[in-house]
C-alpha cells in the first residue's frame, strides 16, 4: 500500500534540498516520514503461548499525519456524545472566494483566525435576532484548507443545533422544520465581516505581501481587490438537516481528524509521478484520477500544514466549554435530556480496548497461534539505527 510516508522517503531529501522550507514544514515531513519506525522507538511483544515475536513502534501523533488520527477521532467522538441533544442539526459551510488564497497562504494564522471570527459573529449574531431565531445557539466549527485535488481551498464548516435557548434563558426555541437562515442573508453578512476585519489588518500593516500578490502593497491595488470582493457572492451553503443526532456524529467522523489526503486515496507511485483519486465537484462529483509529478505532490500537500498551535476545531454559544456545564445543560434539562449526573460513568478505555470495540480487532491475541496473548517484553528506545534483530530477541 502506497502511503505519504513512502513519498516524503523516497523524494523527501530532494525537495528540501531543492526549496527553503519553513521549520513547520520540515517537521512534519520528518513526523510523517519516521511514523511507526524504529527512530520513535516502540515495544517488543511475545506471545505467552507459541512465543511469537512482534515488534511495534510509535506513532508520531502529529495531527497533520494520515496514519495518526482514527484512535484520536474515535475519543473525540466519544466525548461529544453527550452533548447530544434530541434536535435537527445543520451543517453550514463558509467559504471564502478563490481571490483571497494567495493571501491567505502568506498569512495563515491572521487570514485563519478571520474566517472563524466573521463565520461565528455571522451565525451568534443572525441566531440572536428575533427575526430569524432569537435565541442563543451552539455549534462546532472546523477548518479545512484544501480541495479534493489537494489545492488550496480554505473553508468552515459548522454543525449547528437547530434552535437554541432563549435569550431569557427560560425556554427552547426551535428553528423551522428543515431551515435555519437563508444562506443569501448568511452570506453578505459573513462577507461584510470577513472584509471589515481584513481591512483593519490591513491598515494596520499586519499582513504579508510577497512573490505573485506583492502589488497588494499598494493601497490603491489593495481597494480595488477590496471593491471587487465586496461585488463577489460569497459561497456559504447549508445542507438539509440530519436525520438524527447519531447521525451528526457518524458524519462528524468524516471531518473532524481529516488531513489533506488520506493514504487510501493514494493507487500508484512511479516514474516520479503520484496517481491518487479524487472527486470533480464541477463536474457532477465525478470519480476521477489525478497524477502529479512527486514534488508538486509534497508542494501541495504542506499547504495544508497550518501554523504552530493553530486551534482548527472550535466551539461555540451553548456548546462552547465555558457554556457546556450550565447553558447545555439548562437546554437539556428543557428538552427532556437526562442530565450528564444521571448517565452512569463509564471507566476510561485504554487503546487497545477502544479499537477492540470500533474495529472487532484484538490486538493483544497472538496473531499466530490466535490463542495466547501478547506480552511486552522489552522497550524500544528511539533511535535511528536499524530496527531489532528478531534472532537476537530469541537468544
Amino acid at each position: 500500500m502506497i502511503e505519504v510516508a513512502n513519498i516524503f522517503k523516497e523524494y523527501g531529501e530532494l525537495y528540501r534540498n531543492k526549496h527553503k522550507l519553513p521549520l513547520q514544514h520540515l517537521k512534519v515531513m520528518s513526523a510523517i516520514e519516521d511514523c511507526r519506525t524504529s527512530k520513535l522507538g516502540g515495544h517488543i511483544e511475545v506471545c505467552d503461548k507459541c512465543r511469537h515475536i512482534k515488534i511495534s513502534y510509535n506513532s508520531c501523533r502529529n495531527r497533520h499525519c494520515p496514519k495518526c488520527q482514527s484512535l484520536s477521532k474515535e475519543r473525540w467522538l466519544e466525548a461529544r456524545m453527550k452533548d447530544l441533544m434530541p434536535i435537527q442539526y445543520f451543517h453550514i459551510v463558509f467559504t471564502i472566494p478563490s481571490g483571497l488564497n494567495a493571501l491567505a497562504l502568506q498569512n495563515k494564522k491572521l487570514l485563519y483566525s478571520i474566517l472563524f471570527r466573521a463565520s461565528s459573529e455571522t451565525l451568534t449574531e443572525l441566531s440572536r435576532d428575533h427575526k430569524h431565531l432569537g435565541a442563543e445557539i451552539g455549534f462546532l466549527s472546523l477548518l479545512h484548507t484544501w480541495g479534493q485535488n489537494l489545492m488550496d481551498h480554505p473553508h468552515i464548516h459548522c454543525i449547528v443545533t437547530g434552535g437554541g435557548l432563549s435569550l431569557d434563558s427560560t425556554r427552547w426555541v426551535s428553528c423551522r422544520e428543515d431551515f435555519f437562515i437563508h444562506v443569501k442573508v448568511l452570506s453578505r453578512v459573513f462577507r461584510g465581516k470577513f472584509l471589515d476585519y481584513l481591512k483593519k489588518l490591513y491598515y494596520s500593516n499586519k499582513l504579508n505581501f510577497s512573490g505573485q500578490i506583492s502589488a497588494l502593497g499598494s493601497r490603491q491595488e489593495f481597494k480595488i481587490l477590496i471593491d471587487t470582493l465586496y461585488k463577489t457572492e460569497w459561497v456559504v451553503y447549508s445542507k438539509p438537516p440530519f436525520k438524527s443526532p447519531e447521525h451528526v456524529l457518524k458524519y462528524l467522523g468524516n471531518y473532524t481528524h481529516k488531513v489533506a489526503i488520506s493514504n487510501s486515496r493514494l493507487t500508484d507511485l512511479k516514474d516520479d509521478k503520484v496517481s491518487f483519486k479524487w472527486r470533480d465537484y464541477k463536474d457532477g462529483n465525478k470519480p476521477k484520477l489525478m497524477t502529479l509529478d512527486a514534488f508538486e505532490f509534497i508542494r501541495r500537500f504542506l499547504l495544508h500544514v497550518l501554523p504552530n498551535g493553530f486551534v482548527k476545531m472550535r466551539h461555540y454559544g451553548i456548546l462552547s466549554n465555558r457554556n457546556r456545564k450550565t447553558k447545555l445543560e439548562k437546554c437539556k434539562k428543557l428538552l427532556g435530556v437526562p442530565s450528564e449526573n444521571d448517565l452512569k460513568s463509564k471507566v476510561k478505555e485504554t487503546w487497545e480496548e477502544l479499537l477492540l470495540r470500533i474495529s472487532q480487532i484484538d490486538i493483544r491475541i497472538c496473531p499466530c497461534c490466535k490463542k495466547g496473548h501478547m506480552i511486552i517484553k522489552e522497550t524500544i528506545f528511539p533511535h535511528s539505527g536499524s530496527p531489532p534483530n528478531k534472532k537476537a530477541i530469541t537468544a
